[in-house]
């Protein structure tokens, strides 16, 4: 008889990396970069006037016209390094010391998601711990190696991340009414109600009240981590296989 595991679901930004958020890093980075054609602007403006019916958050989260015919490989040439809270390190290991399995859900790009995980594992095997999460996270579809622009399956925010990690749940055995998760935005209280200890992380007014009203723990995480040479190391060493990979 197979054990269902007890698992520890992080979101991503705001929750273990500070704001702003790791897609808008980016953007900023192709667009100082001059790596987003004129055209794509164009290509973005008109999606999201066909969602706009849906309203602004799906224009947030599921349009990405603005990375049309990019290469996916600029992700590990333009974002090379990702800073955590300390805080949430500290409570990461926590979970890893009690055997538990680590998964990473966030409504950021897969490709940002794994350098957030690949960083994720540096971090931690600088203290004894190894750790390699799993990952949920909106896909992007490409065309031999660029980008169409178009998404690949559901972009992960509201109750589309409850529905993704009730499916894994499903694939790897993971037993949700004894997992932890950790979020910091009211559209994650879909994901947070999904199991049985939910968290508030530096909460806004909204999820606060919610996190009362269920007596969740609330947490201030606000010390960015630091990153030293070894660290530095690691992480470079696994982006340069990454970008072999892509």
């Amino acid at each position: 008889m197979n054990v269902a595991h007890t698992t520890a679901f992080f979101d991503l930004d705001g929750t273990l990396v500070p704001e702003p958020s790791l897609e808008r890093r980016l953007f900023a980075e192709l667009h100082r970069n001059h790596k987003i054609p004129l055209a794509n602007y164009f290509r973005w403006i008109a999606e999201s006037l066909r969602l706009l019916p849906q309203g602004l958050l799906a224009i947030q989260h599921r349009n990405k016209r603005y990375l049309t015919h990019i290469p996916g490989d600029l992700v590990f040439r333009y974002m090379d390094s990702i800073s955590f809270f300390e805080e949430a390190i500290v409570r990461m290991a926590w979970h890893i010391h009690q055997g538990h399995t680590i998964v990473v859900v966030t409504g950021t790009l897969e490709p940002l998601a794994i350098l957030a995980a690949t960083a994720l594992a540096c971090e931690l095997e600088a203290r004894g711990l190894e750790c390699h999460p799993l990952i949920c996270a909106t896909r992007l579809k490409e065309d031999r190696g660029r980008w169409t622009g178009g998404l690949d399956g559901p972009a992960l925010y509201g109750s589309a991340k409850a529905g993704a990690i009730e499916a894994l749940a499903q694939r790897e055995n993971l037993d949700l009414r004894q997992s932890h998760a950790y979020a910091n935005h009211l559209l994650d209280r879909y994901f947070l109600f999904a199991v049985g200890h939910a968290h508030a992380v530096n909460p806004g007014r909204e999820l606060a009240s919610v996190a009362n009203e269920r007596n969740w723990p609330i947490w201030h995480w606000c010390q960015p981590r630091t990153t030293n040479s070894q660290r530095s190391t690691c992480l470079s060493s696994r982006i340069e296989s990454l970008e072999k990979q892509a």
